[in-house]
This record gives C-alpha cells, structure tokens and sequence, in this order.
C-alpha cells in the first residue's frame, strides 16, 4: 500500500466530510496521454495497475487529503541565495508548541503580527503537512476515459447535484451532469482543460478511511 498526497478544494473538502462524495477526475498529462494518442493504446491498457502510470494509485493505496488549514506559527526572512535577496518564509511550530492543526479560527490580525510572536494563520492547502490532514481515502477503483463519458449517477458520486452550480449567464443547472461541468470548468477552464475540450482523465473512486 502507497500514500499520496491529494489536493481538494473547500466545497469537495465539505463533500468528502458529508459522505457525499466518492469518485474525482484529474486530467491525464505525460507518457500515459502519449500511450492514448490515435492508433495507440486503449484506456483500459493504460490504466492497468501493472503499467503504474496513475499518479493517484490504485485499488488499496491511500489518499491523504491537503486542503486550506490553520497552522501556529511565525514569518521570518530567509536569505534565498539563488535570488540573492530576503524572502519571508512560514515558520510551524504548531506541534511542538503542543496545539492541533485547524481548520478555522485564524487570528485576525495574523497579518499584522507576520514577524511578531507566533499566531494562527491560514495557509494554502499545497503547504499541508502529512500529520495535519484529517481526511484520507482509500482507492477502490481506477479508471481512464474522456471527461465527457460522465454520467448522471457519477456526477452524484463527484458530490454534486442538481441546481447546486449556475452557468455564466446565471441560468441553474437541471441536471448534476450539468452541475459538474460547471464545476469542472471553475477549476480547469482558465489552464486550457474545459469540458469543451473534453480532455482525458484518471477517473479515481474511493472510501473515506474512518480515523
């Protein structure tokens, strides 16, 4: 069994929590894309275990969810010796200060007190360390195929539904197929990868691991 690390954004952290969400599609990049090309191979070859191209694992590895947190700690500059200048660097000392990771309640004025005593700042969910996840999962199942194969009952297991997301011109989405790509699009639209392009994608179903 492997463990990666896997990032959510808050509404599918609040969908994973709620137990409605079990399925998440992340694009298809380098040689495995290469192995899809017309003429080459199909997505059930590539998405053979024994091929060990997903990113994401398969049938019995673990998730370890990153997602925006709260950590204790201070801001300090570092010289950086490759830009040859001061940068301001976080440093965590939420554990050894004996406190738990949050996930609310920031100091407000965390911003203020950057170079001051220590204090409770958010931070961005790439900077989460493994010990302050509180979500993990457990791959089921792993799968390739265009965005646009989804269907209605796997845009429920995405942890959408209908009318929960509103195209651009504001009109409500009737089905959660529609739901989801609007969803898809407010995350992938602006890098190049929108439903219209109807990319490949790892289609990656899990279990969330009771802790």
């Amino acid at each position: 069994m492997k463990e990666r690390p896997i990032l959510f954004s808050g509404a599918m952290v609040r969908a994973l929590l709620d137990g409605r969400k079990g399925q998440t599609r992340r694009i298809v990049k380098g040689f495995a894309l290469e192995l899809l090309r017309p003429d080459n191979f199909t997505p059930e070859y590539v998405a053979l275990p024994e091929n060990d191209l997903s990113p994401y694992g398969y049938a019995g590895d673990r998730l370890w969810v990153k997602e925006t947190f709260v950590a204790f700690g201070r801001w300090e500059t570092r010289f950086n010796a490759k830009k040859a200048r001061d940068e301001w660097h976080f440093v965590d000392v939420t554990i050894e200060s004996g406190f738990a990771y949050r996930f609310e309640g920031a100091d407000p004025d965390a911003r203020r007190l950057a170079s001051a005593l220590p204090t409770w700042h958010t931070r961005p969910s790439i900077f989460m360390p493994r010990a302050a996840s509180r979500i993990t999962l457990e791959v089921a199942r792993v799968r390739v195929e265009r965005l646009q194969e989804i269907s209605e009952d796997d845009s429920y297991a995405e942890g959408v539904h209908a009318g929960s997301w509103e195209y651009d011109n504001g009109e409500g989405t009737e089905t959660a197929r529609e739901s989801y790509q609007c969803l898809w699009d407010s995350l992938n639209a602006a890098r190049g990868y929108g439903w219209d392009a109807n990319p490949w994608v790892w289609v990656v179903e899990f279990r969330k691991v009771t802790r």
